[in-house]
């Protein structure tokens, strides 16, 4: 057991997710990643080095995943300070073109993985009455963008900008704040650097942001006492408004 304060991370094997268990993990935090994949999970601890982090496999849409993924935070470092609800894909198409398992696939891990992780991590920290929810949704969610056709993430991540407000205002009692990140385009391996030249022009500041962008608002958030119910936009003005 450690002294140091526990963050779970969902989606924590590749991209933001793993950006950001280097982030905590360099703060001093104890980690505990998940993922679907134990292979991918298994190489995210072998390059992040740390007995300071754990990895937990599993589907988190599956509401035990997500009650085993906190149960072995607290068996391993004595709680849980901190849910980041990363976990989820961003699939931009024309709206009709969405197929019943796109569909499916967004509900699964986008919507059902960020409410079984909160009520698990909601439940424990309500008995400690401290903690931080922070949830990644996306900037589009807020100012939806002809350039990037993406109705059903758009429906999806305005929904969970929306319930950070209504559960930061059901667990403020607790002192338990929930909060929001919603990213920009952000340099992941999910988009092609050949898309770059034109992912810059999407955002009034010309550029795509950066993993280690997420992660300072993140763990702002983590550490912050007194703000709760902000949906915080990291995307370059691409929310701001029409430009």
């Amino acid at each position: 057991m450690s002294n140091s304060k526990t963050v779970v991370i969902t989606g924590a094997s590749s991209g933001i997710g793993f950006g950001l268990a280097k982030a905590f993990l360099a703060s001093g935090f104890n980690v505990v990643g998940n993922a679907r994949s134990a292979g991918r999970l298994a190489e995210a601890k072998a390059q992040l080095d740390s007995p300071a982090f754990i990895g937990v496999a599993g589907d988190i849409a599956k509401p035990e995943t997500a009650r085993r993924l906190i149960q072995a935070s607290i068996d391993a470092f004595g709680q849980v300070d901190v849910l980041v609800n990363n976990a989820g894909f961003f699939l931009p198409k024309p709206f009709i073109e969405y197929s019943p398992e796109d569909i499916q696939g967004m509900l699964e891990t986008n919507l059902k993985g960020v409410v079984y992780a909160s009520q698990a991590a909601a439940a424990h920290m309500i008995e400690r009455r401290q903690g931080h929810i922070i949830n990644i949704t996306a900037a589009v969610a807020l100012q939806p963008n002809i350039a990037v056709p993406a109705a059903l993430p758009v429906l999806i991540k305005g929904g969970l900008n929306q319930v950070t407000r209504a559960l930061a205002l059901e667990l403020s009692s607790y002192n338990i704040q929930v909060n929001a990140v919603a990213p920009g385009i952000i340099e992941t391996p999910m988009h092609d650097p050949a898309s770059f030249d034109f992912l810059n022009g999407l955002q009034p500041a010309g550029h795509i942001g950066r993993v280690s962008d997420i992660a300072d608002a993140v763990l702002y958030l983590a550490n912050a006492g007194f703000t709760t119910g902000v949906v915080l936009p990291v995307d370059g003005g691409m929310s701001v408004g029409k430009w």
